[in-house]
């Protein structure tokens, strides 16, 4: 398995669970109500090395999942695998076998946009929702009309031919992390461990293709979200622009929002502590 045992000082369960044809990797700790962790690109489990020892020490259970095509779980080589309400079903399936729904969710980047659909789509299994620097669907849409946010966007566009993605992100992927989180080298040596075989970095680039091939059907999910929800969002995220986290409360009224100082894109490595404490105090 990838990754360590013990976190801090708390040890850890890796497990697999099978949901349909998909095995997903997760690691689990703690007792109390459950709160699943979904990390985005390029990261894995390993992406709440911060927050699990956190949340387990302020008596919840938590449960990192390897999103299928990262980690230790399936990484089917089909585009179509990728599409956004497969992997969102993925998740729903293991909350449902965690025995525990409805249960908190938080997601990160790619794990943020899986999360704001999760509840769209599958309404009574969460109860209460953080996303960590990743737009509500539609305050992105109305903004992707503005020059400043398709600019930031243009990186996409490298992950759409067939194979030179995966070749250039095996090298490309360690400067990224330096770069854009707050990262140690032995850290990124974990990470470089996941990043190596060649059907992870596929995985990877695969969400961004089926994204552009499949984006249409994702509006016709929508849905208000009743649910508590918390938007933490970092002021120096280089992706998404401020504008993309106002102005949609009709579509999620019941929405908190911490802004994070001198914090970038991996907000919840760059400022542990006050992501910790949002959300453990929002969780509470």
């Amino acid at each position: 398995m990838i990754g360590p045992d013990v976190l801090d000082g708390i040890p850890l369960t890796h497990r697999i669970v099978s949901v349909g044809s998909t095995d997903l990797h997760c690691v689990e700790g703690g007792s109390g109500p459950t709160v699943v962790l979904l990390h985005g690109f390029p990261e894995f489990w390993y992406s709440w090395r911060n927050q699990i020892p956190a949340l387990i020490r302020a008596g919840f259970r938590a449960i990192a999942v390897d999103l299928r095509g990262y980690g230790d779980s399936s990484k089917p080589a089909a585009i179509d695998a990728y599409r956004l309400p497969v992997v969102v079903d993925d998740i729903a399936g293991l909350i449902v076998q965690s025995n525990d729904a409805p249960c908190a969710v938080v997601g990160h980047d790619w794990g943020g946009l899986l999360a704001w659909f999760l509840p769209m789509m599958h309404p009574g299994l969460v109860s209460r929702l953080t996303v960590l620097n990743t737009p509500h669907p539609v305050p992105f849409s109305r903004e992707m009309r503005r020059r400043a946010q398709r600019v930031r966007m243009l990186y996409q566009l490298f992950m759409q031919p067939p194979v030179l993605p995966e070749i250039g992100l095996r090298l490309l992927l360690p400067s990224i992390m330096r770069r854009m989180a707050n990262v140690s080298e032995e850290e990124l040596r974990v990470y470089a461990e996941a990043w190596r075989p060649l059907a992870a970095r596929r995985g990877m680039v695969n969400y961004y293709r089926a994204l552009r091939r499949h984006r249409k059907e994702l509006r016709g999910l929508i849905r208000p979200i009743d649910i508590p929800t918390l938007l933490i969002f970092a002021e120096h995220e280089p992706v998404f622009i401020r504008e993309t986290t106002e102005r949609f409360e009709e579509y999620v009224p019941d929405l908190r929002i911490v802004r994070v100082r001198e914090a970038r894109h991996f907000v919840q490595t760059d400022a542990p502590d006050v992501v910790n404490k949002a959300l453990i105090e929002f969780l509470r």
